[in-house]
C-alpha cells in the first residue's frame, strides 16, 4: 500500500502542535497544518489526502461543514473538546471523533481505523454501471438532477453553484471533488467553471455559450477543454 497522506486543521496551535508530534510516531506523511479553516479546504480542492485531523469548532468554518463535503476517500477524525458534536460526527459519517484530551493510544487506533476504512474502499470491487443523476443537498433539501439538466457548474469559494435547465443550486462542495466524479462529458475550462460539453453552443475568443452565459476558458485549461469539447485545439 502506498504511503498515506494527512493534514491537520485546528485554530489552536498547541493543538496543532500536539498532533503533529503524534503524527510523526505514524507511518503517515503530514502535507501540511491549518489554523485556518479556509486555507485548508483550498489546499484539499487541489491535493489528494488520505486522513484530516480536524477540530470541529473554528471560527471560520465549522469543521463538521467541511465533512459534508467529504472527498472521495478521504478519512476525517474529528478532534474537539466538546462531546455533544460526537452524534453529529457519526451522522455524517466520520471514521472516528477523538475527545480532547486524548492519548498516543487512543490516537493510534484511530489512524488504524482510518486506515483501514482506506484499504477496504480501495479493495472494494468497481462498480461499471453509472447513474444518470446525481445528488446535491441544498436549501435544506436533497435534490435529485438529472445530468443532461445541468448547464455548468460555477465555483463559490467553498461553495458551487449548479446552474441547470430549471433553477440554481448553491451546495457546500469543491469543483476539484466534481471533476474527479462528475461523466467525462463535464470538463474543468476555468478555475472557477466547470461545464457540460453537451450544453456548449459555440466559441467566441475565449468565451463558451451557453444560453446567454459566456464563460471563460482559463489559460492552463484551454487546450485540453477544447480538445474534449471540440474535438481540436
Amino acid at each position: 500500500m502506498k504511503e498515506l497522506t494527512c493534514i491537520i486543521i485546528d485554530d489552536e496551535k498547541p493543538a496543532i502542535d500536539l498532533l503533529e508530534t503524534f503524527v510523526e510516531k505514524t507511518s503517515l506523511r503530514l502535507l501540511n497544518s491549518f489554523q485556518n479553516p479556509l486555507k485548508a479546504l483550498e489546499f484539499l480542492r487541489d491535493q489528494q489526502v488520505d486522513i484530516v485531523f480536524c477540530d470541529i469548532q473554528m471560527k471560520e468554518l465549522s469543521g463538521l461543514s467541511l465533512v459534508e463535503m467529504k472527498m472521495g476517500t478521504t478519512q476525517f477524525i474529528m478532534t474537539t473538546a466538546y462531546e455533544e458534536y460526537a452524534l453529529k460526527g457519526y451522522e455524517l459519517n466520520v471514521c472516528d471523533y477523538l475527545l480532547k484530551p486524548f492519548s498516543f493510544e487512543r490516537f493510534l487506533q484511530s489512524v488504524n481505523k482510518a486506515i483501514g476504512q482506506i484499504e477496504h474502499v480501495q479493495s472494494a470491487p468497481t462498480l461499471h454501471h453509472e447513474k444518470d443523476y446525481m445528488l446535491i443537498k441544498a436549501d435544506q433539501k436533497l435534490n435529485k438532477i438529472p445530468y443532461q439538466e445541468i448547464l455548468y457548474i460555477e465555483g463559490l469559494r467553498e461553495y458551487v453553484n449548479f446552474w441547470t435547465n430549471r433553477k440554481e443550486l448553491i451546495t457546500l462542495e469543491s469543483l476539484k471533488n466534481l471533476e474527479n466524479n462528475l461523466p467525462s462529458n463535464f470538463v474543468r475550462v476555468h478555475k472557477s467553471f466547470i461545464v457540460n460539453s453537451n450544453k456548449v453552443e459555440s466559441l467566441y475568443g475565449n468565451m463558451l455559450i451557453i444560453g446567454k452565459k459566456e464563460i471563460p476558458i482559463g489559460k492552463s485549461y484551454k487546450k485540453e477543454a477544447l480538445l474534449k469539447i471540440f474535438g481540436q485545439v
